[in-house]
């Protein structure tokens, strides 16, 4: 009787968590994905993007009749729910998903849950795409799971193309950096600090704050004494609406040059059109490339944003690029490994170099399992409203940064 309950337990963990050889074999019509974001609380704003962007994919691929597999057309469910950015609530909910059988899951705003999943799925294999700017520790080797794969780079790199662009692009060689007081701030600190002394700059001054500082008026007339070419800041949604708002009230915009390490146009549409005018940025992608030299990237781009509009009626932001190109790629995965295994999934991914081609431009992947861009983000410089031409018209795009150039080293990540 106990070995008969003891195998009744094992069918019911396999059968449950999709491991069984049953489930290896099958072929199914239909599989769920699971789209796993905060849609309620600090991140929503920018989750619901996110959202908007893996349905977008998976719409994509239905009408097209569904996933390409061996055995016939697969249609693919999104399975929405909300990780509230928090730990507990999130694994508790990725845990239901890999129960109800999504066979691949992407998701998430907050970094520290995107980390705490990848080491779930480190042990229950998955393909898993997070959808944010994970830690860059998150990269190293031996703590990314074989299945993982991230659409998105490391705060490093943020820092870097900001620190890269506003002394080489911009002149500006004297350099005052804000973190904030986490792995994105200092990591993104790390990338700048490097890129300046690259390129001959000075760091003239420094703080940290934390997130959901609503007041920097001590931090600014800090910067405002330190005197730089360039106040570059690695504050992000309602840090960087406060931070942009108040640099502005202050007239430290008269002073220096403005950068804004990261942004996106939810986060942009928050501040006032006077505050943003002159603030440079780096933007993972911006809907209109019109300019943009390269003229296949710039038509791959309206295409994009045109089937966005067309669902949505606005033009889509980074983070909502972000989840498309993430789900893209998933699904590209299981149609070339021509498989729902994860294994199989993982090396077809990484097969014929790793390339692969994305709404912004042509990309692959690397060891640890981060996509390099020709494109990385966007140089972008907020507009006043004398400049606009419809609600959503809030920057130009000055250029482009891509390529290893803008990574960490392989080396520097164990590899």
């Amino acid at each position: 009787m106990k070995k008969l309950w003891g195998l009744l337990a094992a069918c019911m963990f396999f059968s449950a968590f999709g491991m069984g050889a049953g489930h290896a074999a099958d072929q199914p019509k239909q599989i769920k994905v699971g789209i796993l974001l905060p849609l309620t609380g600090t991140f929503a704003a920018v989750a619901e993007t996110q959202k908007q962007g893996a349905l977008l994919a998976v719409d994509v691929i239905n009408k097209q009749g569904g996933l390409n597999m061996p055995w016939g057309k697969v249609k693919v469910e999104g399975v929405v729910d909300d990780d509230e950015a928090k730990l507990d609530v999130g694994v508790r909910r990725f845990r239901y998903m890999v129960s109800e059988g999504v066979r691949g899951l992407g998701g998430q705003t907050w970094a520290p849950l995107a980390y705490a999943i990848n080491a779930l799925v480190t042990k229950q294999p998955l393909p898993y795409f997070p959808v944010c700017v994970m830690a860059k520790d998150g990269f190293k080797k031996g703590k990314l799971a074989p299945s993982t794969f991230a659409t998105a780079f490391s705060p490093w790199t943020v820092g870097y193309m900001a620190g890269y662009q506003a002394v080489k692009t911009l002149g500006k060689k004297r350099v005052f950096f804000l973190a904030r007081s986490d792995s994105w701030g200092w990591d993104m600190r790390d990338g700048a600090y490097a890129a300046v002394k690259q390129l001959g700059g000075t760091i003239v001054g420094y703080d940290e704050a934390s997130l959901g500082t609503s007041d920097f008026t001590t931090i600014l007339e800090k910067v405002r004494a330190a005197k730089p070419d360039v106040f570059i800041a690695a504050q992000f949604a309602g840090d960087a609406v406060a931070l942009l708002k108040q640099a502005y009230q202050m007239g430290l915009g008269k002073q220096m040059t403005i950068f804004n390490a990261f942004i996106t146009n939810v986060v942009a549409k928050g501040i006032p059109a006077e505050a943003l005018q002159g603030v440079y940025a780096m933007h993972y992608f911006y809907y209109d490339l019109s300019n943009f030299p390269d003229k296949a990237v710039a038509e791959s781009a309206k295409k994009f944003t045109d089937l966005y509009e067309a669902k949505y009626g606005n033009p889509p932001d980074a983070y909502a690029t972000i989840a498309y190109i993430a789900y893209m790629e998933m699904f590209r995965g299981f149609e070339a490994a021509k498989s729902l295994d994860p294994k199989k999934v993982e090396a077809a991914l990484l097969a014929n170099g790793g390339k692969f081609d994305t709404v912004k431009g042509p990309a692959y992947w690397r060891k640890d399992h981060s996509a390099v861009y020709k494109y990385a983000a966007f140089l972008v410089k907020g507009k006043g409203a004398s400049e606009r031409k419809n609600p959503w018209d809030l920057f130009t795009v000055e250029g482009a940064m891509g390529g290893e150039e803008v990574m960490p080293t392989l080396k520097s990540l164990g590899y």
